[in-house]
């Protein structure tokens, strides 16, 4: 097998990106992968199949979904949501009449109505306040000749669009670990009594104002806990008003955007990961697939992919009217309780050893490959043996029986 393979690479800082770097080690021990530089529009000669890695930001995939629409092929889809994708991909480039007509596609009347209200200025951006309601997903469904997902979730939302096209469900592999300094896990961690990392991108999506307050209740109980924010902040955040206003002072330390070493020394000086997301865009978390790898006991919502990980490694908190409490309650049991953290922590050990192994991760992306683009060519070649027999024994095109033949191979899916 030689399949094209279209995705972020490194250096670009992408999960996407550090997802494929991690993947391409192992996959091209079984198959042949030629990696497409972006701006290469042809794919390369003799390939089986083309993969394509799609998320929802524009800057790293515009040049994948356009490359997709010219040669369909096996999807591996990151985000069921692409409102940002395809609103970056038209009004990102000043094509207003293509985001109308995907919103069209998208939610017919109502969506083009919207779309003209946000061209005009005079209608919120859906991917600003409801993104879920307006996935867009369906401009890149035409074109995918099967999909790859890591989760029941996304697999369900597909069915439910209408994608009648064969789906793999295959999960995220785990990171490897590298080493980390002692010294620097320690001067992370401090005097800290019970530390609280969240990391990534900081926006009201990852639910930290709801952290930052369920963080304060926390400390009446735990004063000695403190709690690490790492992860670029969004503008409309407000990060030190917010600390400042439930007088949190020294209690939290943030950190911006850090290297990736430096990274995986706060998941081990720290005792919990907490990684909340409302609404879910479909993703799987590159951040919790992390904190699990290192060992970390994680705390998510209830939610899309996050509440098919096992009670046994995560803690889920409901997107409900209790959801305060409930994130107070399970912060102040992990804070008293080593011994939960402790079993939570082997059994992510576990979890990441097998269920999310890269090479496991690797067998099902072959298993994909293999039955997109072998069945293809070995139903071809039924096809064609059939009709060259039926040549040799005489068959007119008009005859009834060669009729009679089609319905048969047709309900073989031939």
């Amino acid at each position: 097998m030689k399949v094209a393979y279209f995705s972020p690479m490194p250096p670009a800082q992408t999960g996407i990106a550090d997802y494929s770097a991690l993947l391409l080690a192992e996959l091209e021990q079984r198959i042949e992968v030629v990696v497409q530089r972006r701006g290469k529009r042809r794919s390369p000669r003799g390939t089986d199949l083309n993969v394509y890695q799609i998320g929802n930001n524009p800057d790293a995939h515009d040049w994948i979904v356009e490359s997709l629409r010219r040669v369909p092929g096996l999807v591996v889809l990151h985000d069921f949501v692409l409102h940002h994708l395809v609103a970056g991909m038209t009004l990102g480039r000043a094509d207003g009449r293509g985001y109308i007509e995907a919103m069209h596609r998208e939610a017919g009347v109502p969506g083009r109505l919207i779309a003209r209200g946000v061209v005009d200025g005079v209608v919120a951006s859906p991917w600003e306040v409801c993104p879920e309601r307006f996935p867009l997903v369906g401009e890149i469904l035409p074109f995918a000749r099967g999909m790859v997902v890591h989760s029941h979730y996304v697999e369900t939302c597909l069915r439910d669009v209408g994608y009648l096209g064969p789906i793999w469900r295959v999960p995220h592999p785990a990171w490897p670990l590298p080493d980390s300094d002692p010294n620097v896990v320690s001067a992370l961690r401090g005097e800290a009594e019970f530390l609280v990392l969240s990391f990534g991108n900081l926006n009201a999506n990852k639910r930290v104002p709801q952290l930052l307050r369920a963080f304060a209740r926390l400390r009446e109980a735990v004063p000695g806990a403190r709690l690490l924010l790492a992860g670029s902040e969004a503008p409309q955040l407000g990060l030190d008003d917010r600390i400042a206003e439930l007088d949190l002072g020294d209690a939290v330390t943030r950190l911006g955007r850090v290297d990736e070493l430096t990274l995986w020394s706060l998941m081990h000086a720290a005792d919990v990961c907490v990684a909340l997301r409302h609404p879910t865009m479909g993703e799987t978390s590159g951040a919790v697939l992390r904190a699990l790898s290192a060992g970390l006991p994680v705390v998510v919502s209830d939610q899309g992919w996050y509440s098919e990980l096992p009670a046994a490694v995560a803690a889920k908190v409901p997107v409900d009217a209790w959801e305060h409490d409930t994130l107070v309650a399970t912060l102040q049991l992990l804070a008293e309780r080593p011994d939960v953290r402790a079993a939570m922590s082997r059994t992510a050990r576990e979890l990441m050893a097998t269920e999310h192994n890269v090479q496991r991760v690797a067998d099902g992306y072959v298993e994909a490959i293999e039955a997109l683009a072998g069945d293809e060519l070995v139903q071809r070649e039924v096809v064609h043996d059939v009709a060259r027999a039926a040549a040799e024994v005489g068959f007119d095109p008009a005859d009834p029986d060669v009729a009679a033949m089609a319905r048969y191979l047709k309900e073989l899916g031939l």
